[in-house]
């Protein structure tokens, strides 16, 4: 499996991060974020659809399932998982045939992770200790990511917005 890991500081610092990453993602691609309430998983999104041209309004789709964001060339489809009770509830929204032609983000995406191979899994940690604190986690077992993931472990040496 290949990894990085990156440590930031507040919004900004994770936002830095996902707009590091936006320019790297295309149609097709699915991104998994992970991490308790309140970690930063929407902050992230916000920040890669406004990096990658969305003017959208980015809200949490925890109670509408899914959101949509336009880009200039596709969109971004926001999910959340949290109030499903399973990967079947998951199937059943008829999302699939949206996959291919946008940049799919799902929020508690553990949850679906056996429907999508070659994801790349986005991992929020942090210490309540040190609320403003975020360590992220990418990894992915997918061919796919490995040049993902080198491009931006060389962007982040060079960020300095990080903390």
């Amino acid at each position: 499996m290949d990894s990085i890991t990156v440590s930031t500081k507040g919004a900004e610092g994770t936002g830095t991060v996902a707009a590091l990453l936006a320019p790297r993602l295309r149609p097709g691609d699915v991104v998994l974020l992970k991490g308790g309430l309140a970690t930063g998983k929407t902050t992230f999104v916000k920040a890669l659809a406004a990096a990658a041209g969305s003017t959208a309004v980015v809200t949490s789709p925890t109670f509408t399932i899914a959101h949509f964001y336009p880009l200039e060339q596709g969109k971004i489809l926001h999910i959340d998982t949290y109030r499903l009770a399973g990967i079947h509830e998951f199937r059943d929204l008829g999302l699939d045939e949206y996959f291919d032609e946008s940049i799919t983000m799902i929020e508690w995406g553990e949850t679906v992770a056996e429907d999508f191979p070659s994801h790349l899994l986005v991992e929020f940690h942090y210490d309540q200790s040190a609320p403003d604190l975020r360590v992220i986690d990418f990894s992915s077992d997918s061919p796919r990511w490995l040049p993902v993931l080198d491009a931006l472990q060389a962007a982040l040496l060079t960020e300095t917005k990080l903390s």
